[in-house]
């Protein structure tokens, strides 16, 4: 299924949408809390825990939307039968876990 057809649809996600978006706000400032760490020179290691946790905290939005995928995306075109569009699904799925690794 395309981007532009699944736009259509309701994404698993949107039970979760205002708790991403608060997630993302934190995310947000723990970024521009770290900018401010390097604007006033803080020590390089504090730094880097500041972007340990800033990384833990992508990968948990990046975790609960993959777990919303497979839960609604890929168990909905399974349940209606269709093949084709849950093995694309999965596809979506594992290709969305190769990029997680990779990054």
């Amino acid at each position: 299924m395309s981007s532009q057809s699944a736009a259509a649809q309701q994404h698993g996600y949107i039970t979760e949408k205002e708790q991403y978006l608060q997630r993302m706000k934190r995310i947000e400032g723990q970024a521009r809390g770290i900018a401010k760490m390097i604007d006033e020179e803080k020590y390089c290691i504090d730094i880097l825990t500041q972007i340990s946790a800033l990384t833990r905290a992508i990968q948990g939005v990046a975790t609960g939307l993959l777990d919303d995928h497979l839960k609604h995306c890929v168990l909905d075109a399974a349940k209606l039968g269709d093949d084709a569009a849950a093995l694309a699904k999965i596809q979506e799925a594992t290709d969305a876990i190769n990029r997680l690794v990779r990054s």
